[in-house]
């Protein structure tokens, strides 16, 4: 008879999916999990006409990765500020219009709780000849965490550090990626600018940070027009106002999601 011991390690290993063995050398879209590296699809990317109000932000995030996607000098971006103003989806947008160009790049996106595999991804990418972007969407960091400065020696300065191939793009609501409070001017502190001194130290290390401001009426009208235009629908600024009041806060999301409210009222289909 077997042992029951042995059946249930069979039965386990039977359970637990095989590791990841996705080839970093082909496809554009991949996600980096305990696993491994996994090829995902090609997810929804907005046009890059579409973004109104952050016309700035979008030709600069443009241009750094077409000089990325080069082989030319390109930097790490931090894309800070409010939510909604489409940091996350812009990052798609841009990737998504390169490799549509026929740029030889791929996305490799990395959740908050897989940030201690960086070393182990970045060995992974370091002899493939193609370039990567490495996308660590929504950061949200303890400025006293070890996670702080594993990513300071990772951008910059370890023995670790990112390899030529690879930049990273890194969005989150934060200016400087930690929190920051009246602490840091603390008295008692021998001295209060080291203090604050570390906590900036980590967004410095990024050449190209973009910031996402709180959207006015004007803007948030603008967007909504914009998408309407490009979808062939009827344009409602007094709709689009109640639609924005009713949710207590305006942004490109906001509008974004007016426009699927007005799409499937009109039964017009919208990609």
């Amino acid at each position: 008879m077997t042992d029951p011991l042995l059946r249930i390690a069979a039965a386990l290993e039977r359970l637990s999916p095989p590791p990841a063995s996705a080839d970093p050398a082909e496809g554009h879209w991949f996600v980096w999990t305990p696993r491994g590296l996994e090829a995902v699809p090609p997810p929804r990317c907005n046009q890059l006409s579409l973004y109104a109000g952050v016309d700035s932000q979008r030709d600069q995030l443009v241009e750094n990765a077409r000089r990325h996607s080069a082989g030319l000098p390109a930097h790490d971006v931090l894309l800070w500020g409010a939510r909604g103003m489409g940091k996350s989806s812009l990052v798609r947008a841009v990737h998504g219009a390169l490799v549509a160009g026929g740029a030889d790049v791929a996305l490799v996106q990395v959740g908050q709780p897989d940030l201690a595999g960086l070393p182990a991804l970045f060995t992974r990418l370091a002899d493939s000849r193609r370039r990567f972007t490495v996308f660590l969407d929504d950061l949200s960091l303890d400025g006293d965490g070890g996670e702080v400065h594993a990513l300071r020696s990772l951008l910059d300065g370890g023995v670790m550090a990112r390899p030529d191939n690879l930049r990273l793009v890194v969005t989150s609501n934060r200016r400087n990626l930690v929190p920051r409070s009246m602490a840091e001017n603390d008295v008692d502190a021998i001295n209060p600018r080291d203090v604050a001194d570390d906590r900036l130290a980590l967004a410095d290390r990024f050449g190209l940070r973009l910031g996402f401001h709180g959207c006015d009426q004007p803007t948030y009208l603008a967007i909504c027009e914009s998408y309407a235009r490009a979808f062939g629908l009827a344009f409602d600024a007094p709709a689009a106002l109640t639609w924005a009041a009713g949710r207590g806060a305006r942004s490109g999301r906001i509008a974004w999601q007016f426009t699927v409210e007005t799409a499937g009222a009109a039964g017009v289909t919208i990609a």
